[in-house]
């Protein structure tokens, strides 16, 4: 699987990876699995939005916000294992930090789903799913995003 490749079809690139901002590593890999730790959307290791969805931020950006946590959270597993050796999208669990009442988180985290999705397609990339409404995140991010995937 190219996936580079597959994310130029969409007009999207796969980022460095964000160095951590606390006592953390941005991935792990324990056997065929990888975990990522929860990805901001951050761009050149600067916040490319702040604030809270339904709120200064709007359901729409938030969506294109949880495409970029994802890039990021692809990179995190570059990090110990190549990207292209990825064979299936085990989990995604998305964190939205929206005004209250704000209920549109599934539609938020479409935005990490959809780009997986489009990489794998439906046999490998669709995944089980958390899309979790929260009152703040760090850094006043709009979303978080953490991966689970099996590598080969």
């Amino acid at each position: 699987m190219d996936v580079r490749a597959k994310l130029a079809e969409i007009g999207l690139t796969l980022p460095v990876a964000a160095l951590p901002v606390a006592a953390y590593v941005p991935s792990v890999r324990t056997g065929n699995l990888v975990f990522t730790a929860g990805q901001l959307p951050l761009v050149d290791g600067k916040m490319a939005e702040t604030g809270k969805v339904g709120g200064t931020v709007t359901p729409e950006r938030a969506k294109e916000l949880a495409t970029i946590c994802i890039l990021n959270a692809l990179a995190a597993v570059e990090l110990v294992a190549p990207v292209d050796s990825i064979v299936r999208v085990v989990q995604v669990r998305g964190f939205v930090n929206g005004v209250a009442g704000f209920v549109g988180h599934p539609g938020v985290v479409n935005g990490a789903s959809e780009t997986l999705i489009h990489i794998w397609g439906d046999a490998n990339g669709k995944h089980a799913r958390t899309a979790i409404g929260v009152a703040e995140l760090p850094l006043d991010a709009p979303v978080e995003i953490e991966l689970v995937v099996e590598v080969k």
